[in-house]
């Protein structure tokens, strides 16, 4: 049964929000153009013809009735003539329809890319300091005991679909969102920089914590398909919880809480 409405998400976690949104958007397919400069992801310090250490691979090659594409993953390689490697008429890893820009530009990605980077390392500052100073970090995202001891039932009862509507974050939405903001963003934070000449400059040990550049461009990559990944499911669980008291809440900081609910404290 639904009770009445309570002031959820605040300005800054809304404004946040979205701007992560925006951010992770355009680096997302600004680095898939960039990627399609070289499309391959090593393991180790160095790359190039003399070495084995490839883990991924997209390319195309001449076959009888023109380009083929492929990807190579570990060894094993499968045709992906279509929709990577080759698309159309373009031979490329990724497709235009998923780049920015539509067309190959290294120097253009890489423009956009870098922007987007520094708005989002913006955000995320504004963000933790917001978060500190109103308590949400404490309040909504810190993992408890009773948290855990509630994990096995919370499983159960995604796995059923049945979702509770409360004032704060269940143990599954705290570990998810923590996961994001403390882990796969500051992850992809640093390997960004380790792939920076001018920053291994100034902070020449974050070669060393990832084991050189490539092994960082590949992490980098990873953690990417980790958060498409979570955006995906982010997005299921707002279709199956309630599409319309989720957006009203992003939307307006107003959400609506289970009647068993109301009485939680604030």
């Amino acid at each position: 049964m639904a009770g009445s409405l309570v002031y959820r998400q605040t300005v800054w976690m809304r404004a946040a929000h979205w701007l992560w949104a925006v951010c992770l958007f355009f680096l997302l397919l600004s680095g898939l153009g960039i990627f399609n400069a070289h499309p391959v992801l090593y393991l180790g310090k160095e790359s190039g013809f003399a070495y084995d250490n490839a883990l991924l691979e997209i390319g195309a090659r001449d076959g009888a009735e023109g380009p083929r594409g492929f990807v190579r993953i570990l060894g094993h390689e499968a045709d992906t003539t279509g929709w990577l490697g080759v698309s159309g008429e373009d031979v490329q890893a990724f497709p235009p329809a998923v780049t920015i820009p539509s067309y190959y530009s290294l120097a253009t990605s890489r423009i956009v890319h870098f922007f987007f980077a520094w708005v989002l390392v913006g955000t995320l500052l504004v963000w933790l300091a917001a978060g500190l100073r109103s308590g949400h970090l404490r309040r909504d995202l810190w993992v408890t005991g009773a948290d855990l001891r509630a994990l096995p039932s919370d499983i159960a009862n995604h796995a059923r679909l049945r979702f509770r509507h409360g004032r704060r974050y269940n143990v599954l939405q705290k570990l998810a969102y923590a996961g994001v903001m403390f882990l796969a963003l500051p992850l992809m934070i640093a390997t960004g920089l380790t792939m920076s000449p001018g920053a291994d400059a100034f902070a020449p040990w974050l070669l060393a914590l990832f084991h050189g550049r490539q092994t960082a461009r590949t992490i980098h990559f990873l953690v990417m398909l980790a958060l498409v990944v979570f955006f995906l499911v982010h997005m299921l669980m707002i279709l199956a919880a309630g599409p319309l008291n989720e957006l009203r809440s992003i939307l307006t900081g107003w959400y609506r809480v289970d009647a068993d609910a109301e009485g939680e404290a604030e």
